[in-house]
C-alpha cells in the first residue's frame, strides 16, 4: 500500500439547507411584485403583511423590518444601483431582476440599516439559495462582500460625481432620484443647494402616518382621546388632523374602521379646507368634486358641505374608484351624491356649481415619500401625457363653475408644467381670475409670493400638494 493511499480521505463540507427567513422572503415577494406588475408598495405589503401575522410567521418587529427592507430598498435604489454596478463586472441590465433584488436587499442592510455585517450577508445568502438556486447565491455572496468593504458615505464619494463638476447627477446617485426629476424639483423649488437637498432627503425619510377625522362624524380631539395621547399627537397645520407616532396601526384604530376618521396626509387636508372656505359672493349651496377618487377629499368636502347646508356631487371617471369614493362618504351627515362620468364630457349643465375642486390625475412628483418606486417608472414623456387631461380637466371646472364662483385646482406634484403652467394656458382662455389662496392656510409658514400654495414635505412636513384658487369673472 503506497503512502497516498493511506491517507485518510477528505470530507467535503456537508450541505447545510438554507435558513428560510419569513422577514426577508416577504421583502423579496413585495419587490417582486413591485418590479413585475408594476405594484405599488403600499397596496402590496400591507395583505402580505396580515396573512403573515395570521399563519403566525410574524410578530410586531417583525412587521416593522420588513416595512423597512421594502421601502428602504425602494427609496435608495438609485443610490444602491451605483454601488452594486462597481461590484460586478456586467452592465447591471445584464443582471436577472430577481437576482438584483435580492442584491439590494443585502446593499439596504449593509449600508442603510445597523443590521451586523455578518447577519446581512448570510441572512441574503439564504435568501438567495432558496429563491434563486445555490449557483446564483454564489455571485450573491460574493458581491455583498464587496459592498461591506465600505460604509455608505465611502461608496458615494466613490461613485457619485463631484458636485462641482455635475450637480444635478451628484445629487441623483447620493439622494437617490432620477436625473430629470432633481432637475425639475430644483426648477420648481429655486433657491440654492442646501433647499433641493433638503427635499430631496425629505422624499427619503419615512412620512407619518395622518389621520382626518372627518367632518360631522368626528373631531380630531375625540380620536385623540380614542387612540390615546402616548401613540398620537395632533395635526400641525389642520384642525382635523390627528399624527400617529412610529408603528401606529391605522387598521386597528375604531374610527377609522367605522368611517368617521381615514387616513389623509395633511397637504390633502389643507387643500380641501381653503377651497370650502374661499370667499363666495351669492349662494353657497352646490359644490362638486370632479375628480374623486379614491375619496379622501370628497369625504372631507361632503362634512363640510353638510355643515353649511349645501351638497356635494362627488364625480369619478372609473367606475371602480367611484365605489371606493362612495365607501368613503358612507354615513355622511348629509345629502350627497356619488357618480361615474368623465370629467372632460360631464353630464351636468354649465354653471352648476358654486365651489369645484378638481385634483387632476398627475405624475405624483409630490408624494414620493409615500410612493418611492414611482420615481423609476416616471419619464419626462409622462408630463406630454398628462398635459391635455389636466388642462382639459380645468377648463371643464371653469364652466362647471357659476359666475363668482371658486375654482380649486389642485395636484399633488410640484413640476411646474403640472402646476401654474396649466393654470397661466387655462387662464389666457377664460374669464378668470386667481384668488390669493395665500390667508386660507392658517398660521402655515413658508406659502411663497401666492397667489398660489405649494406646500412641501421638507417644509410643512406634507406631501408636495399644490392649488390655485381660481374665480370665475364671466
Amino acid at each position: 500500500m503506497n503512502e497516498q493511499s493511506r491517507r485518510p480521505r477528505q470530507q467535503g463540507k456537508p450541505y447545510r439547507r438554507p435558513k428560510k427567513d419569513p422577514v426577508r422572503m416577504l421583502a423579496f415577494d413585495a419587490l417582486r411584485a413591485v418590479d413585475e406588475r408594476d405594484a405599488y408598495a403600499n397596496l402590496v405589503l400591507p395583505p402580505l403583511l396580515r396573512k403573515a401575522r395570521e399563519q403566525g410567521d410574524f410578530d410586531g418587529r417583525d412587521a416593522a423590518l420588513a416595512t423597512e427592507l421594502v421601502y428602504g430598498t425602494l427609496r435608495r435604489q438609485g443610490t444602491y444601483d451605483a454601488v452594486i454596478a462597481a461590484c460586478v463586472d456586467r452592465p447591471l441590465r445584464e443582471v436577472d431582476p430577481p437576482v438584483l433584488d435580492v442584491l439590494s436587499l443585502g446593499a439596504h442592510q449593509l449600508l442603510g440599516t445597523r443590521i451586523p455585517t455578518h447577519a446581512a450577508v448570510s441572512a441574503t445568502v439564504d435568501l438567495a439559495r432558496v429563491v434563486l438556486g445555490d449557483g446564483r447565491a454564489k455571485f450573491v455572496n460574493a458581491v455583498l462582500r464587496k459592498i461591506s468593504r465600505q460604509e455608505l458615505d465611502a461608496w458615494i464619494e466613490q461613485v457619485a460625481p463631484p458636485y462641482d463638476e455635475d450637480a444635478e447627477d451628484h445629487l441623483a446617485v447620493v439622494h437617490s432620484h432620477p436625473r430629470w426629476i432633481v432637475s425639475a424639483l430644483w426648477d420648481s423649488l429655486g433657491g440654492g443647494r442646501a433647499g433641493i437637498e433638503d427635499l430631496l432627503e425629505a422624499d427619503n425619510e419615512r412620512p407619518e402616518v395622518t389621520l382626518v377625522a372627518r367632518p360631522g362624524r368626528a373631531t380630531a380631539e375625540e380620536i385623540l382621546g380614542e387612540v390615546g395621547e402616548e401613540t398620537a399627537l395632533p395635526g400641525r397645520w389642520s384642525p382635523y388632523a390627528v399624527r400617529l407616532s412610529e408603528g401606529g396601526e391605522p387598521g386597528a384604530i375604531d374610527a377609522v374602521r367605522e368611517g368617521r376618521a381615514g387616513v389623509q396626509d395633511e397637504g390633502s387636508q389643507l387643500v380641501a379646507i381653503a377651497l370650502a372656505n374661499a370667499p363666495l359672493d351669492g349662494p353657497d349651496k352646490a359644490w362638486l368634486d370632479g375628480c374623486a377618487g379614491p375619496g379622501g377629499k370628497a369625504a372631507m368636502l361632503a362634512g363640510l358641505a353638510a355643515e353649511r347646508g349645501a351638497v356635494l356631487l362627488a364625480s369619478e371617471k372609473q367606475p371602480h374608484r367611484a365605489k371606493l369614493v362612495a365607501k368613503a362618504l358612507a354615513g355622511n351627515p348629509g345629502p350627497y351624491q356619488v357618480i361615474a362620468a368623465d370629467g372632460t364630457r360631464p353630464p351636468w349643465r354649465p354653471g352648476t356649481f358654486d365651489r369645484v375642486l378638481m385634483d387632476v390625475p398627475c405624475t405624483g412628483l409630490g408624494a414620493l415619500r409615500r410612493r418611492p418606486e414611482a420615481r423609476w417608472r416616471r419619464r419626462p414623456a409622462d408630463l406630454d401625457g398628462f398635459a391635455p387631461l389636466q388642462r382639459g380637466l380645468l377648463r371643464t371646472a371653469l364652466d362647471s363653475v357659476r359666475v363668482g364662483g371658486v375654482v380649486g385646482y389642485a395636484t399633488c406634484s410640484p413640476h411646474l408644467a403640472e402646476t401654474r403652467a396649466v393654470v397661466n394656458d387655462v387662464l389666457k382662455e377664460k374669464d378668470a381670475e386667481l384668488i390669493d389662496a395665500r390667508p386660507l392656510f392658517t398660521d402655515v409658514p413658508a406659502l411663497g409670493e401666492g397667489p398660489d400654495v405649494q406646500l412641501w414635505p421638507h417644509v410643512h412636513g406634507t406631501d408636495a400638494m399644490y392649488l390655485a384658487l381660481i374665480r370665475r369673472t364671466g
